[in-house]
């Protein structure tokens, strides 16, 4: 996978890059603001994006959807020390992939990175029920009829919405996780959400599913 760097940190930024490459990661450039994140994605093209939000210039949340504008299929993973809950839900909103803290250690970082290559969302669980239950609370999506969305699909978003990786969202439905790609799939296809972190957004906010239940 080509990847591209983003932080204005550089000694954080040179930390990721040997980390990245020494787990097998092609890095094609590292840049420090982002404006040059922009013109670096679109000379080069990556696979995929780790980003900061507060860089100079433009900032990563301004990048990002630029980038995603001309870049639909490059992949952008926030890396950030912001908890803010309005950076992750403008980020998600945005078409982030994903949404990392710099505080993970570097074996969580990488098993991350991995699910992003088999369509799953990049985030911890604990920053994924902050979404979840601070997207109820939110009014811009538009709500769904309960009959957009068939009731195994319904199944497998609830399980997504508990933080469950593909590979276990088969195991609990007795499926191949072939299959649960497929679904996910059509899924997005039927709600027109451009991820699957998306798709539970919008299914949590017309009722459809819970999010998942507080610690």
């Amino acid at each position: 996978m080509r990847v591209l760097v983003a932080d204005d940190h550089s000694l954080f930024r040179d930390g990721v890059v040997s980390l990245l490459e020494a787990a097998g990661f092609e890095v094609v450039d590292q840049v420090g603001d982002g404006q040059a994140a922009i013109e670096s994605a679109q000379r080069l093209r990556p696979d995929l994006i780790l980003m900061d939000i507060t860089m100079p210039e433009i900032s990563g949340l301004e990048a990002l959807r630029q980038i995603r504008s001309i870049l639909p299929d490059t992949k952008v993973v926030m890396l950030t020390v912001s908890e803010d809950d309005d950076d992750l839900f403008e980020a998600i909103r945005s078409g982030a992939s994903g949404y990392l803290l710099k505080s993970l250690n570097a074996n969580e970082f990488l098993e991350m990175l991995d699910g992003l290559g088999h369509g799953e969302a990049v985030m911890t669980r604990e920053t994924t029920a902050r979404l979840m239950r601070g997207f109820a609370d939110l009014t811009h999506q538009q709500e769904l009829s309960p009959d957009r969305l068939s009731p195994r699909e319904l199944e497998l978003l609830q399980l997504v919405a508990e933080g469950l990786s593909n590979k276990a969202i088969g195991h609990r439905l007795s499926v191949s996780v072939n299959t649960v790609k497929y679904h996910m799939k059509n899924i997005l296809q039927k709600l027109g959400a451009q991820n699957r972190t998306e798709a539970v957004m919008m299914a949590i906010r017309s009722g459809l599913i819970k999010p998942e239940p507080s610690e």
